[in-house]
């Protein structure tokens, strides 16, 4: 089998465009806050269809905006899927609210909206009913969200789509973004996700007063827009209003998003080249392949495979086997309401089986731009040798 260099799970993709991009910044008057991250804002709204965009410096910290601009406070019940990443859970706990979980779909990995309508009607008869729900668009693909919505109408509460993998991905053949079916949607843009800023996030919506509040919560809770001033003795004079962050995206993040983003269609479409390469020469092995629904097209941040059920105590073989040959496998994710922070607030395991019977057989295998036809054959080769090994045929 050939040698190789280390193969990741996910990377960013830097041209020389976007090195050329931020050093452009650098030799400009700006750093820190300049026109960069207004384009930006207005780049990214406009691609996806949403009236409003406010940048932050990460996907957690835009998360959080979310939560503050709907008004999610000690006393408060927001409930996400336990198959994500833990900020996606983390941000309602900033606010002081109690935090719950729905069970995902057992084919998208997406939280289920079949299980979220089952427990909003429990939590009806209880008085428990959240004020937000978080759905999070798992690897790419998006939540059922008009489903999701229909459920926000007769159950009163607001949502906040986690679209931190989903940049440039449809939805009933709309951009994922667009706030057709929430309030708010958050994008990330980490190294390892669709285009990156470095770091940065990224939170969209049509409604001006939610955007407002999260750009003032960004800014430390300060404004010098001359009808909110109490005063306006000059140019200099700017007030604070609430307690706000210091989430504010720089220039140079902003120069570099902005570059990327002009790429994004062409890095979806290269991350389905691989997404169906990978369906070719996997077709044979024993493992599930991720599924994609018809309701929209994913952007295909991640390649999550699931080994037999029978054989989940191979996975870490499995997983050694390919990191071994230089294979940057992955597992994405561990359960929330499985850490030991959760755990202490009364979770434990076997609160949500499916997500926990995904997480025990499932290995991420490389998806990012730039990744080739020779190391996608070297991943799959390696990988039915790991099987074979282990008895998995």
């Amino acid at each position: 089998m050939m040698n190789t260099d280390f193969i990741p799970y996910g990377r960013q993709a830097i041209s020389e465009d976007d090195i050329a991009a931020v050093v452009d910044v650098l030799r400009s008057d700006f750093l820190t806050q300049g026109p960069c991250v207004e384009t930006f804002e207005q780049a990214v709204a406009k691609k996806v269809g949403a009236h409003f965009a406010v940048a932050a410096n990460s996907a957690t910290s835009a998360l959080h905006l979310a939560c503050l601009a709907l008004r999610v406070t000690e006393g408060d019940r927001v409930w996400t899927s336990p198959n994500t990443f833990i900020a996606s859970a983390n941000c309602a706990r900033y606010c002081g609210a109690e935090v719950d979980f729905v069970d995902i779909d057992p084919r998208t990995y997406n939280l289920c909206a079949d299980k979220l309508a089952e427990k909003l009607a429990l939590a009806k008869l209880n008085n428990t009913l959240p004020k937000v729900v978080i759905p999070v668009h798992f690897a790419g693909q998006s939540c059922d969200m008009q489903a999701i919505h229909q459920l926000s109408q007769k159950y009163g509460f607001r949502i906040i789509e986690d679209a931190s993998h989903a940049i440039g991905a449809t939805y009933q053949q709309t951009s994922v973004g667009n706030c057709r079916y929430s309030d708010i949607c958050v994008f990330s843009f980490h190294p390892v996700k669709i285009i990156t800023s470095g770091e940065g996030g990224m939170a969209l919506t049509n409604q001006p007063q939610l955007a407002k509040q999260m750009r003032t919560q960004a800014h430390q809770g300060t404004t010098k827009c001359a009808d909110e001033l109490t005063q306006a003795p000059g140019d200099w004079y700017y007030e604070q209003h609430t307690l706000g962050f210091n989430y504010r995206m720089t220039e140079m993040q902003a120069a570099l998003g902005l570059s990327q983003l002009a790429k994004l269609d062409d890095f979806i479409a290269q991350r389905h080249q691989q997404f169906a390469l990978y369906a070719e020469l996997l077709r044979a092995l024993p493992i599930t392949l991720p599924y994609q629904s018809n309701d929209g097209r994913s952007s295909l941040h991640l390649y999550p495979i699931l080994l037999p059920k029978s054989h989940i105590s191979a996975r870490k073989a499995v997983f050694d086997a390919l990191r071994s040959a230089n294979i940057g496998t992955q597992v994405h994710y561990i359960p929330v309401h499985t850490q030991p922070y959760y755990q202490a607030l009364g979770f434990a395991w076997g609160d949500f089986p499916i997500a926990e019977d995904y997480y025990h057989s499932t290995l991420s295998l490389p998806m990012f731009v730039g990744l080739t036809p020779a190391q996608q054959g070297y991943v799959v080769a390696v990988l039915q040798q790991a099987l074979a090994e282990q008895g998995i045929r």
